[in-house]
């Protein structure tokens, strides 16, 4: 799961679960992305995820960039995974609290990720880029 693909939309999610095709993935949201999506708009993601993919290994890590606010509404909403890149201490209050509600809090991706914007075939971006670890 150390190959991340971004995704910007359900399209991706789906091209990238059917990619993996059972093998566990890490989806991670766009940086910053419960500025413009909201923790709502990922938990609808999530859950059409889960209907359409039963199952799937997936981890799905929505950025909060670093708005505490934000990382406790994702929090609240449900999300088990989130991204956080505020001031240390914030970020250890928050780890606390993720903990408490069975959730994680993640370092943003420093790495390399897929971004599947602009891609014509997301499906086989997918694949080529979690078949070359």
């Amino acid at each position: 799961m150390n190959r991340p693909i971004r995704i910007l939309s359900l399209d991706h999610a789906r091209a990238a679960l059917t990619a993996a095709a059972g093998v566990p993935v890490r989806l991670v949201s766009a940086p910053d992305a419960t500025g413009a999506l909201g923790a709502g708009g990922w938990r609808a993601l999530l859950d059409r995820v889960a209907a359409e993919f039963p199952g799937a290994p997936v981890t799905a890590v929505l950025d909060c960039g670093d708005a505490a606010g934000h990382a406790l509404a994702a929090l609240a909403a449900g999300i088990p995974d989130i991204a956080f890149s505020g001031e240390a201490a914030a970020a250890a209050r928050l780890a606390d609290i993720a903990r408490s509600l069975g959730a994680r809090l993640h370092l943003p991706e420093g790495g390399e990720v897929l971004d599947l914007r602009g891609h014509r075939d997301p499906v086989s971006a997918c694949r080529d880029w979690l078949a070359h670890p």
